[in-house]
């Protein structure tokens, strides 16, 4: 039996593993991870793993393309990472409207036309 714990570590590094195929220019929604890795139940805990990552994967894993479902910018309460990953997406060349919001039929990673 596989120990909650390793289970954990298992999944976060299945998330780490499907984001860096993201493209640079692209983003993509904590759902559309959960649904590529077979769990279209756990856009929250997608959220979770990337919250989870360490500065020294921070580098590697590019946390900043995966995004709401509504195009936004998910950092409650974090005014900094969030503000952080905004100026790296608009180093990216993605847009952001007059409400913050990216417009996913033009920007959105869709490997599998799931949005």
């Amino acid at each position: 039996m596989v120990s909650p714990k390793k289970a954990v570590s298992s999944f976060y590094q299945d998330v780490y593993s499907m984001v860096k195929k993201v493209p640079k220019g692209k983003v993509t929604t904590y759902g559309t991870i959960a649904v590529l890795l077979g769990k279209p139940r756990a856009a929250r805990a997608v959220g979770y793993a990337l919250n989870a990552l360490k500065k020294s994967q921070a580098g590697t894993v590019p946390w900043q393309r995966v995004i709401n479902a509504q195009g936004q910018i998910s950092f409650k309460g974090d005014a900094i990472r969030a503000g952080l990953q905004k100026q790296i997406l608009i180093g990216e060349k993605i847009k952001f409207d007059a409400n913050d919001t990216i417009d996913l039929k033009k920007f959105a990673w869709n490997p599998k036309g799931l949005l």
